[in-house]
């Protein structure tokens, strides 16, 4: 007879946020504390099957210490109080969003990126006009069957050159907030290629392969897992790039259909995204227990047979 080892239960501590007493199991974060209790917390870096890393701090709260601390990394301990909307609070976060806009182009971002911004009155036209490409980034605006030679000598800056380097997705780092999630999903926490990473310093900090070389050349595997948890648009599928190119991209004429990805036993779950009888694009549900929302590249890219059955005559 075989044995079955349970998990000994989690003892329940409490914590007080903004004046209300919330009890969460032990281990359990702020972040997951606010949303029990039905407080809407920015996050742009954090997303349930990725880990921590903390580094967009849109979630700060206060907990009374020297520093705000961010939420969706900090547990809670019992008898701590929390504050999620003081004007320390406040004002972090509405600097956090003014610095993000006046750098990156956030006009693709998820919806309640701009409802933040308006919250927080965040206005990134103080900081200056936005930044535009620069000549060294160049090299990587090219399309399929193009070739630029690799230069690791000359530096891209935060804006770049949307990159077109292969049929799948397109890459377009203006974008980019440099929130990590990419590099997770391509890393440990979903795929572990570890074909990109974060390269550089300060304002040449970007996202990049390994010894800066094209797409094609690196490690990919174009699993699009890096798209998948994308918060920015800065990595997109061909296809929506293309109709959103041409203006035919529209959101309020598509369907979401959930199946079975037909091509192995595994069983992912696939949310296809369908507009004028076209999937148009591929994405997963987090909740959904076999994948996690990751895909390999069969499943998120290879849905274009479906498309090109032969008609008869």
């Amino acid at each position: 007879m075989s044995t079955v080892h349970l998990e000994a239960p989690r003892r329940l501590v409490d914590v007080t946020i903004d004046g209300t007493t919330v009890r969460v199991p032990e281990g359990a974060t702020l972040l997951d504390a606010c949303r029990q209790q039905g407080i809407d917390t920015p996050t742009l870096c954090y997303l349930d099957n990725l880990t921590p890393i903390n580094v967009c701090r849109v979630c700060v709260v206060d907990i009374g210490a020297r520093t705000l601390v961010p939420a969706c990394s900090r547990k809670a301990e019992a008898g701590m109080t929390v504050q999620t909307d003081s004007p320390r609070v406040r004002t972090s976060r509405r600097m956090v969003l003014e610095f993000l806009t006046s750098s990156v182009d956030l006009e693709l971002a998820a919806p309640e990126v701009q409802r933040w911004i308006e919250r927080y009155g965040a206005d990134p036209g103080r900081y200056g006009p936005a930044a535009t490409p620069h000549a060294a980034g160049e090299r990587d605006a090219t399309r399929p069957g193009e070739h630029h030679p690799a230069d690791g000598a000359q530096a891209e800056t935060v804006a770049q050159p949307v990159k077109y380097d292969n049929d799948s997705y397109v890459r377009d780092y203006s974008r980019c907030i440099l929130c990590y999630k990419c590099v997770e999903a391509c890393g440990e926490d979903a795929q572990n290629t570890f074909a990109i990473a974060v390269a550089g310093r300060g304002f040449d900090a970007r996202i990049s392969t390994e010894f800066d070389v094209g797409l094609p050349d690196s490690a990919c595997v174009y699993c699009g897992n890096c798209i998948g948890v994308c918060p920015t648009g800065a990595l997109m599928f061909k296809s929506e790039h293309d109709m959103r190119q041409n203006g035919t991209w529209d959101e309020s004429r598509q369907t979401v259909t959930t199946t079975i990805c037909p091509y192995c036993g595994v069983g992912c779950n696939l949310e296809l995204h369908v507009q004028d009888n076209r999937i148009v694009k591929v994405t997963s549900p987090l909740d959904h227990d076999v994948g996690n929302g990751h895909l390999c590249v069969k499943g998120r890219f290879g849905f274009e047979f479906v498309q090109r059955r032969a008609r008869e005559s």
